[in-house]
């Protein structure tokens, strides 16, 4: 689902295009940490403190839909011990989030299957889900036990059951309803895919929903990631053309 793009006024510059939604794989945390001699589960703390410092930019630049990749489904065979503290970690975050949320009239929602997680943990979710569904500020959706092979698997075991049942035909399918199956149901699909800490790859985020995004890699891991480099990629946003792809005519850019 595609919507128009936004633009703010920059001082002393042209207009920025500012994407409707931006996807975030949050990358880094553990080997920023490492650098700086202290253990993993510090970086993961301070970066889950920078979400609400990019949160906030991201809406004040007109950004109506943030989209972060939490923990992965491939994350459960990190070592028991820092699974543990991630999960531990997320399920402050969202405790804490419930007084962000209502501060700053964030819409949050969970995508990922939760089945998985604590029972205590998912009524923390469900919880916060029902707390913010009624605020119209940024839309922000937080990835947890998500993969996106996993998302289209159980997206079309809903699919199934609703054939076996008679509710849909063969004729009935098109991406359109397919994405209704998905876990983003409802969501825009992302303009562009921010990746910090130098990888370049999905690392299987979003395979469906990113298919006509813009693809921004930057060297800074996660923690470090300010409002500053925020800007930075916005604006290298801005200077793609979205037509056709690649970068506007007369104008240069190093990513």
């Amino acid at each position: 689902m595609r919507v128009p793009i936004f633009t703010i006024a920059a001082k002393g510059r042209n207009r920025i295009m500012v994407p409707n939604h931006v996807a975030i794989i949050l990358d880094g945390n553990g080997r920023w940490a490492k650098a700086k001699g202290m253990p993993r589960n510090y970086g993961h703390t301070m970066g889950a403190k920078n979400v609400e410092v990019i949160s906030k930019a991201v809406y004040d630049m007109g950004i109506r839909y943030l989209t972060l990749y939490a923990f992965s489904t491939e994350n459960w065979n990190r070592p028991k011990s820092e699974v543990n503290a991630l999960m531990k970690l997320l399920d402050s975050y969202l405790k804490n989030c419930l007084k962000t949320a209502k501060k700053n009239h964030i819409r949050v929602r969970v995508i990922g299957d939760i089945s998985k997680l604590d029972e205590k943990f998912q009524a923390n979710i469900r919880e916060l889900e029902k707390a913010s569904d009624s605020y119209d500020g940024l839309r922000l959706q937080i990835a947890i036990n998500y993969g996106s092979r996993d998302e289209m698997i159980r997206a079309m075991k809903k699919m199934l059951k609703e054939q076996e049942e008679g509710k849909l035909t063969a004729e009935d399918l098109n991406e359109e309803k397919f994405s209704s199956y998905l876990d983003t149901a409802g969501i825009p699909d992302p303009d562009f895919l921010i990746r910090t800490s130098g990888e370049q790859r999905l690392s299987n985020y979003l395979l469906w929903q990113l298919a006509y995004s813009e693809f921004y890699f930057t060297d800074t891991p996660w923690p470090d990631f300010d409002e500053k480099e925020l800007k930075q990629a916005i604006d290298a946003y801005s200077a793609r053309d979205r037509r056709y792809g690649g970068i506007k005519e007369g104008e240069n850019s190093n990513v």
